[in-house]
């Protein structure tokens, strides 16, 4: 009798949400993955001044040393999922709205984090101002608007003042390599001259939500590459 062929090892997705945000932004994107998908939900820092990579440790129990996976962080998840990787070697990390290294922080933000103007701003302002909210992430009418708008109303002030904190602090020296899924209008994260593997043309800042078919086709395209080799981007 022939052989038996191995059945095919399906890829494994950690998906990584944005700053506040939590499953509901990947409700669209999930059913779209051709692999195993897990959510790893957002921890209390330990203290207001828990450091980037002890709290990424602490992320990172919900992955297996040994696993080959895909770690899918949008925006500040990003930048955790890289932190995470630096402790899991086998995994590949796949930045929606996000941006591979401190360096390629927007003007603006550089702006706000020399002026420490996020210290004394409330944290939960963008409550209290959904429609600024709505124009800065690029979120669009109807049902899109409500999902959002609950999801500012449902952060955690501690947690988001810690996350802005982390994220100008953020040393990525010698962080390792990712591929990058960016949104042309994406006014938190805008294109600059560093070169993105996937550029979503028109897409915002809240793009994992809004254009989930067009991100889920690139996943499963990377995944489809999932060797014992890094994958090969365009």
């Amino acid at each position: 009798m022939p052989d038996s062929q191995p059945a095919p090892v399906l890829p494994v997705f950690y998906l990584i949400s944005g700053l506040g945000a939590d499953e509901r932004v990947f409700q669209r994107l999930i059913p779209l993955l051709r692999g195993t998908v897990h959510y790893l939900p957002w921890l209390a820092p330990a203290d207001p001044d828990e450091p980037l990579p002890a709290y990424a440790q602490r992320m990172a129990e919900s992955v297996p040393v040994d696993e080959r996976c895909w770690l899918v962080g949008v925006s500040f998840g990003g930048t955790v999922a890289l932190e995470i990787a630096r402790l899991r070697p086998l995994a590949l990390v796949a930045l929606v709205s996000s941006i591979p290294g401190a360096d390629q922080l927007p003007l603006l933000l550089k702006l706000v984090r020399a002026t420490g103007v996020q210290n004394w701003l409330p944290p939960q302002l963008l409550k209290f101002m959904p429609r600024l909210g709505q124009w800065y992430f690029g979120v669009g009418g109807g049902e899109e608007y409500r999902l959002f708008r609950q999801i500012l109303w449902d952060q955690e002030p501690g947690y988001t003042r810690w996350a802005v904190r982390s994220l100008f602090r953020w040393d990525s020296r010698d962080i390792g390599p990712s591929v990058q899924i960016l949104g042309s209008r994406d006014r938190v994260f805008p294109p600059g001259p560093a070169s993105v593997e996937y550029l979503i043309e028109g897409g915002t800042h809240f793009m994992v939500y809004s254009r989930a078919e067009e991100i889920a086709r690139i996943l499963n395209q990377l995944a489809g590459q999932f060797t014992a080799e890094p994958p090969v981007v365009p």
